[in-house]
């Protein structure tokens, strides 16, 4: 029987890798966006979905289930980046970061979890960032919404292991996406203290995107996962840079780590 699978912000980047791929492999894919009639073709069904609209999350749960009768996977996806100094940033930018990224999973879990345990199965996956992993200067916003997302997954995956559902995290590294394109940057303001430092640094994080690796690669692990009897709580994807700083973080002192990052992003 092919899995049922949901995978919110499918219409661009690693969610439509992930759904065209899964969709291609045999599974019923149901792909959601704020805006799925701005596509002129899809693979997979598309849904209008916002995921800070509970109402519209109901709807799409009340019609896959009514076509379907079951729901296997949820890929948490959407999200929104955003980039400035915390100074500079506006709060209600923050909130809505947090909203999407991370509230916005979390209501997406809610709604598939009455189902999941009423069969007694399922995979929730939720797509974080290696950037949750430590905090980067003016990202420490999209890095403090990408932690609280992996915490969380830590603590629900115990709470509901004994009804048959597995949780994952993956988390990716610098994707070749179109992430900048709907990113919120806080504007590079002339008279801004920050102003040097934060333009030089928004073109490294650009360019960090675009040499970033291929979507595909987050859509094969998604894949692997779904499969498997007893998949682990924590994925990486990413260059080995990207994942060997993981491993820096916890080895090395506090002001070592901070320096190494201070160097990098020339601050």
């Amino acid at each position: 029987m092919s899995k049922v699978v949901i995978v919110t912000g499918a219409s661009s980047g690693i969610g439509k890798a992930i759904a065209t791929l899964l969709n291609a492999e045999g599974c019923k894919v149901y792909g959601t966006s704020r805006n799925p009639s701005t596509l002129t073709s899809s693979p997979f069904e598309m849904i209008a979905l916002d995921v800070l609209d509970t109402e519209t999350i109901e709807h799409t749960i009340r019609f896959i289930l009514d076509k379907e009768g079951r729901i296997d996977v949820l890929v948490n996806n959407a999200g929104m980046g955003i980039t400035g100094s915390l100074e500079e940033t506006p709060n209600f930018e923050m909130r809505r970061a947090f909203d999407t990224n991370f509230f916005g999973a979390i209501d997406m879990m809610k709604a598939v979890l009455p189902q999941m345990r009423a069969q007694k199965s399922g995979t929730i996956i939720n797509i974080t960032s290696i950037a949750g992993y430590m905090g980067l200067p003016f990202r420490g916003v999209y890095c403090a919404t990408k932690a609280a997302l992996e915490i969380i997954t830590e603590a629900i995956r115990m709470e509901i292991k004994s009804f048959g559902i597995d949780v994952v995290n993956i988390a990716p590294g610098d994707v070749a996406t179109n992430i900048v394109a709907g990113r919120y940057h806080t504007p590079v303001f002339e008279d801004s203290a920050y102003k040097e430092v934060y333009e030089a640094n928004l073109d490294l994080i650009n360019a960090d995107v675009t040499t970033g690796i291929d979507p595909s690669r987050i859509a094969k692990k998604v894949h692997q996962i779904i499969h498997k009897k007893n998949p682990k709580i924590h994925y990486k994807v990413g260059g080995f840079m990207e994942k060997f700083s993981i491993v820096l973080k916890r080895i090395l002192p506090d002001y070592l780590f901070e320096k190494l990052l201070r160097n990098h992003y020339k601050i």
